[in-house]
């Protein structure tokens, strides 16, 4: 079927406005009332509105700089560090400089429907982008985007359809969210509530192999080198694992001048900057690998690593390196402050049980997983039929 639908320039139907950021280091432009979103702050958000922002901007703030407080409703969508992150805004909000942010024409293009579009289109998004040390899209390509564009009403009814089918799939995630929980449940019944820290403790930096240190990757891996070595980023880290399909290479010569930080199977690997305490276990199939320098190689020898890491999947670890984060512009947790992390010490038979629990509570989570994969197919079939006039 062939809608006939008016396809238009995004340019044309919205205002296109960018951001930008203060001084950081001039208390008075901050901690004012004036929301300040940034993409981290998208990418930590649940569903499509956001309404609070960690950072504010004073009056001052504000005038400093060439922000705009965007209109409630209006579409946040970052240009850049990542490109095609998209939410709604509830309350009167003002972005940095990785936004183009679009503000709808009343009566003509609906939020809700732009938010969709949008965000079933990201990787053509991503395919805009230009630069050379980070890519983005540019106000003027924003605007040139072109869209197909119902009716308003017909916008407003795709969209409420298409909320419909991804609350299903939250729900998806929130029992996957809780079936992950039940390591934090298994190492209580175990071990008694961490809350009480009643038992024997380890600095993190004892139980790791002293020939092989805890340590940061490449600083610059360069170019992708399609028979390189490769090299896991924290977007490579999921589920406890490493995603292979996603992995870039460097050269030899430059993972050489990083041999500190190279892989062997079972490491295990942390983020440090931007979402820290993110975690992986390095699979068979990376021996020999590189990391970059948002990640720290754990190489533990003196415990079942395996164990470690579910320790640090657990809430009162994540507490642990959550009070050690600093940083302003990018938060982060130094190598000093991850070699003294504490970890408990138990008979390695007890930690084994711990991890065989553990497991086997994996696979129910595993079967669910593939459930949910079921539905993001779903879904997307949804988003084709829904913007091709089939819905």
């Amino acid at each position: 079927m062939t809608t006939s639908w008016p396809v238009v320039r995004l340019g044309d139907v919205c205002d296109i406005v960018s951001g930008a950021t203060p001084k950081t280091k001039d208390p008075s432009l901050w901690d004012g009332d004036i929301c300040w979103v940034t993409p981290k702050d998208l990418s930590e958000l649940e569903g499509k509105y956001i309404g609070d922002t960690p950072r504010k901007l004073t009056e001052k703030g504000l005038r400093s700089c060439s922000a705009t407080v965007l209109p409630a409703g209006s579409v946040l969508l970052s240009s850049r560090a990542p490109i095609g992150l998209v939410a709604i805004n509830t309350v009167p909000m003002a972005t940095n400089q990785g936004f183009k942010s679009l503000v709808p024409e009343a009566g003509r293009a609906d939020p809700g429907y732009l938010y969709r579009w949008l965000d079933g289109n990201r990787r053509y998004l991503q395919s805009l982008g230009r630069g050379a040390t980070f890519t983005e899209i540019s106000k003027a390509v924003t605007a040139e985007i072109m869209l197909p564009l119902p009716p308003i009403e017909e916008q407003r009814r795709i969209a409420a359809v298409l909320d419909q089918a991804d609350e299903l799939r939250a729900k998806r995630q929130t029992s996957l969210a809780l079936i992950d929980s039940f390591h934090e449940s298994i190492f209580v019944d175990m071990f008694g509530d961490p809350s009480t820290w009643a038992w024997a403790e380890r600095p993190l930096i004892e139980l790791v192999d002293p020939d092989r240190p805890i340590s940061y990757g490449i600083l610059k891996p360069g170019p992708h080198i399609e028979y390189g070595v490769p090299y896991v980023r924290v977007v490579d880290m999921r589920l406890g694992g490493v995603d292979s399909q996603s992995i870039k290479r460097t050269s030899p010569e430059i993972s050489y001048q990083y041999r500190r930080s190279l892989l062997r199977p079972g490491d295990l690997l942390l983020s440090i900057r931007g979402h820290v305490g993110r975690l992986a276990e390095v699979p068979e199939e990376l021996d020999g690998a590189n990391i970059t320098q948002d990640t720290a190689r754990l190489a533990i020898k003196e415990a079942d690593p395996r164990f470690v890491l579910q320790f640090l999947r657990t809430s009162w670890a994540r507490r642990w390196m959550d009070s050690n984060v600093k940083g302003a512009a990018v938060r982060g947790i130094n190598l000093g402050d991850v070699k003294r992390l504490p970890v408990p010490v138990f008979e390695r038979s007890a930690q084994d049980e711990f991890v065989r629990r553990v497991r086997s509570a994996e696979v129910t989570a595993l079967a669910q997983r593939c459930a949910g994969d079921g539905l993001d197919e779903l879904f997307s079939s949804l988003q084709h039929r829904a913007f091709t006039g089939q819905l």
